[in-house]
């Protein structure tokens, strides 16, 4: 997997002809689509998990990477946001730039809203329950998707991505301190510092 500041270059700077693909259709999403008639020369799809702390930095993720449109003419980006049907309801109607769009897969997960009684609970579901609706929907989206950003705890993102020969990049929501701590976890084992002793003795 890659960091997301790692695959840009190779998203946007290195295509070739042979990627340039004509929509013929749009994505599947409910939202009217403005570029039916556009040369899309990369298609990126943003997967996160089904939560608000972890959808709202990957929507403006989302947004920062469709500027690239006016930053460059030799870029066409469309940004394809996976969401659930619950998720769109709830954001569906932000503002947004026209090459951003929703795709959804349906609400095979607990609802956002009480979610948080049973934290561990919702995650595990969340883990195993999308992944078959996600691989289906990126096999119908148009154009084929060029990369995939997906949120570094759906780990299974990284085979779907191999399977279909597309490129990865994991986005971290969290600090960057909260991911020092989990990345350097196994020393805090080894010297002893966890589990930590709240008793003081």
């Amino acid at each position: 997997m890659l960091c997301v500041c790692r695959l840009l270059p190779a998203l946007f700077f290195l295509s070739s002809a042979s990627q340039l693909r004509t929509l013929q259709s749009p994505p599947s999403h409910p939202m009217d689509f403005p570029y039916s008639s556009q040369t899309i020369t990369h298609h990126v799809v943003a997967l996160p998990i089904p939560s608000r702390g972890h959808i709202n930095p990957m929507m403006c993720l989302c947004n920062s990477l469709a500027s690239l449109n006016a930053a460059d003419s030799n870029i066409n980006l469309l940004v394809t946001l996976i969401v659930t049907e619950e998720w769109l309801g709830f954001i569906g109607s932000d503002p947004k730039p026209d090459n951003v769009v929703f795709a959804t897969i349906p609400n095979v997960i607990p609802s956002e809203i009480g979610r948080g009684a049973d934290s561990p609970s919702f995650y595990e579901t969340v883990l195993r329950k999308i992944r078959a609706p996600v691989e289906d929907l990126l096999d119908r989206l148009e154009p084929p998707v060029t990369a995939l950003i997906a949120d570094t705890h759906i780990v299974w993102s990284i085979e779907i991505g191999n399977l279909r020969n597309i490129p990865v990049a994991s986005l971290w929501t969290m600090s960057a301190s909260v991911y020092s701590v989990f990345h350097f976890f196994d020393l805090l084992v080894q010297h002893r510092h966890f589990p930590v002793n709240l008793a003081g003795t």
